[in-house]
């Protein structure tokens, strides 16, 4: 699948936007440069990355709420950083010159990038109704942007480290190394708990969480994951004194149907799993096997609060974060930047970097 953009070079009064065009590709728009109204802040966008949500939306060419269910464009982006440039005069939470994160909730319009009428993969964004903790928070000045950007995917998979409520003594394996996979790791790590294992069917991906702490590694697709788990955790039994790893959580970070499998067939007596990812259709659950371990099965979506709790860490271990960024791309060439992105095993985590501003 491919992606095309139209060149477009904003004038002054002007900037440009990023939305769905036909099946596969998206767009370059331009727009007139928001209108800060008195409670509302205008943000220089200065990165923003690009979501597994944002591919969907282009293979189906849009979201389904035109006439009939119909589709229609999508302004892209929910993975904004930028700086402050303008407020209205009721804001008291923030100056003009302060680097901030965007959340896509808490918008009279609605969810940034996600259905909502603005997007964030754009040269300025109207925060509306802005107010700290809400739709904005402050990073600091010398966090480089394209970190920033990383806030809203790492408060995804802080959320999802909360909902799973690790102590450092459980044993915990993530299945899925991807930008999410690789963010619950770290989570976890920072959290103390002692032995994570990272499982995925990519040996680059497992390089790095290595690199990242993983305790262990293991190639789910070569590999038999339930006797890699016993070597790793030790062994225990499930409700009816069969033979199980002693893993004591799970993480779905990549959400293909062989997890299910995989951590049925592994799990002991009182396990849990936790779903991060956006799951694939499956055709079938072993939900008796679910009832011999008495699995505790556990969903986890977005950051209810975790939005802004995970800037500060963000900020703090910069340098572990960075290394979830595979392509940088400027604005300019956006649309190689999806391009990448709607293409498997192109790129892990893609960030579309602003010029400075004109």
């Amino acid at each position: 699948m491919t992606t095309t953009s139209t060149r477009i070079t904003a004038r002054p009064s002007t900037m440009r936007s990023v939305r769905t065009g036909p099946v596969g590709m998206v767009e370059v728009v331009e727009l007139d440069r928001p209108v800060c109204g008195p409670r509302d802040a205008v943000v220089r966008i200065r990165a923003c990355g690009i979501c597994g949500t944002d591919a969907e939306f282009l293979r189906m060419g849009g979201i389904p709420f035109g006439p009939g269910g119909s589709m229609i464009p999508l302004h892209l982006g929910h993975e904004a950083a930028g700086e402050i440039v303008e407020l209205g005069a009721e804001v008291t939470d923030f100056q003009t010159g302060d680097h901030v994160v965007v959340s896509g909730h808490g918008h009279p319009s609605g969810l940034i990038g996600c259905g909502g009428a603005l997007g964030g993969m754009r040269e300025y964004l109207l925060v509306e109704d802005a107010a700290s903790g809400a739709n904005l928070a402050t990073v600091p000045a010398d966090l480089p942007f394209d970190i920033a950007a990383l806030n809203e995917p790492m408060a995804v998979a802080l959320h999802c480290v909360n909902r799973s409520e690790a102590r450092p003594e459980d044993k915990v394996v993530v299945f899925g190394a991807g930008p999410i996979g690789l963010g619950v790791l770290i989570w976890l790590k920072l959290r103390g708990v002692e032995n994570v294992v990272v499982a995925d069917v990519r040996t680059e991906r497992l390089g790095t969480a290595l690199r990242l702490g993983a305790d262990a590694v293991i190639d789910s697709g070569a590999e038999d994951v339930t006797a890699r788990l016993t070597d790793e955790h030790g062994g225990a039994v499930n409700a009816l004194g069969q033979s199980r790893a002693a893993t004591d959580i799970y993480i779905d970070a990549a959400g293909a149907p062989a997890v299910f499998d995989a951590v049925i067939a592994a799990a002991k007596w009182k396990a849990k799993m936790v779903m991060v990812a956006v799951q694939k259709p499956s055709a079938t659950i072993d939900l008796a096997g679910m009832l011999r371990s008495e699995l505790t099965l556990i969903a986890s979506q977005g950051y209810p609060t975790e939005i802004f709790e995970a800037a500060p860490a963000l900020a703090e271990h910069r340098e572990k974060f960075a290394h979830l960024i595979s392509h940088r791309i400027p604005f300019d060439e956006v649309d190689r930047a999806y391009a990448l992105a709607l293409t498997p095993g192109a790129a892990e985590k893609v960030i579309v970097t602003f010029d400075d501003p004109r």
